[in-house]
């Protein structure tokens, strides 16, 4: 605890169970002694991170998340298609399968979304995506299709429409229900990342 080390190199060593608190260290451990099971290496990374916390050091604890997230992403597809001893052991028959199958599928689509709450850019994409359907949907059923100007309104309505800015009343309310969540959705993501950018600075 509270334990200096600027400069160390590590080689070969294990750090399988390993935890770091208050440790100054170089984040190129990450790249050289990362454990070689996933589930091991997942953990071993997030132990850095929040070590890296403690001591202010965003670069390095961004760095960090993306081994961890990486490693979890690996695990998560092992546990369900894997055939190696391990994971058949922990997970074994159809049913815990298909429960390590729907935990791989949801952190494929939380980091299809948002990047499991580390990449604004693909959380602005996402809304891209909903703004673009909304815009055709618009432009197909309230507007002339054949006309460039159409799609041009249309994205500023369903710009409007998206944040609550305009309600128009030729809209079905449950779409305007449905949109309402998606902005709501897509603002608190929007919070988390942010406030989680600013809280390691």
């Amino acid at each position: 605890m509270g334990t200096q080390l600027p400069g160390t190199k590590f080689s070969g060593c294990k750090f399988d169970y390993a935890t770091f608190d208050k440790t100054l260290i170089d984040p190129h451990i990450l790249d050289t002694e990362c454990p070689a099971y996933e589930n091991l290496k997942s953990r071993f990374a997030r132990t850095l991170r929040t070590n890296f916390q403690q001591l202010g050091d965003a670069a390095a604890v961004n760095r960090a998340i993306k081994v961890e997230l990486n490693a979890t992403e690996i695990h998560l597809k092992k546990a369900w298609r894997s055939n190696e001893s391990y994971y058949r052991s922990h997970h074994p028959g159809f049913l815990a399968r298909m429960v390590a199958f729907l935990e791989w599928l949801k952190f494929k689509i939380l980091d299809l979304v948002w990047g499991n709450g580390e990449n604004l850019m693909r959380l602005i994409r996402s809304v891209l995506v909903v703004l673009v359907r909304m815009t055709l949907e618009d432009a197909f059923f309230h507007g002339d299709p054949n006309r460039i100007h159409t799609f041009v309104v249309s994205f500023g309505r369903s710009f409007e429409i998206f944040f609550g800015t305009l309600t128009p009343s030729d809209y079905n309310r449950s779409c305007l229900a449905i949109l309402t969540c998606l902005r709501l959705v897509a603002v608190g993501f929007f919070l988390s990342i942010i406030i989680k950018k600013f809280s390691r600075r």
